[in-house]
């Protein structure tokens, strides 16, 4: 009979080992699902509303002077007549914020908060434009708030 050799013993793998197949279960809660974030309104309209807005054929349903107020009355107001409006229906409301002094190139501080106000609102998926209105509605001093239809 032979003595039978010893095996030598495995050479230690100099190659990665191989990542699972299957998912490992995580211990612990599990993580939520973030909310879907709220539509935040296009920056294209289609070319019918663009020539309408071009032209001055946009006539608003709805308007709603904002300018001499505080920001916090003016922020105030803005929200209830987004509900108003969305309560009747309503597509177009011009929002007046008034245009800056001759003497003073920078823009009024409602004007430059309503875009901030706009898109934090809880109407924001239900805006789908927001665009300077016409000079007959007060040009540069005026928004044109451009609501979704109701689905």
């Amino acid at each position: 009979m032979r003595p039978q050799a010893k095996a030598a013993p495995p050479e230690p793998a100099s190659e990665p080992q191989p990542v699972p197949t299957r998912p490992v279960k995580a211990s612990g809660p599990p993580v939520p699902i973030p909310p879907t974030p709220a539509r935040v309104p296009a920056s294209v309209l289609d070319n019918g509303w663009e020539k309408r807005i071009r032209g001055g054929a946009i006539q608003p349903d709805m308007s709603i002077d904002l300018h001499g107020h505080s920001l916090a009355a003016a922020h105030a107001q803005l929200g209830r007549a987004l509900g108003s409006a969305l309560a009747r229906g309503v597509r177009v409301l011009l929002v007046v914020t008034g245009k800056p002094r001759e003497d003073n190139s920078r823009r009024g501080a409602i004007r430059a908060e309503i875009g901030h106000w706009l898109e934090t609102s809880a109407y924001a998926d239900r805006i789908a434009s927001v665009r300077v209105a016409h000079p007959r509605h007060g040009g540069d001093g005026a928004l044109y708030v451009i609501l979704r239809r109701r689905k």
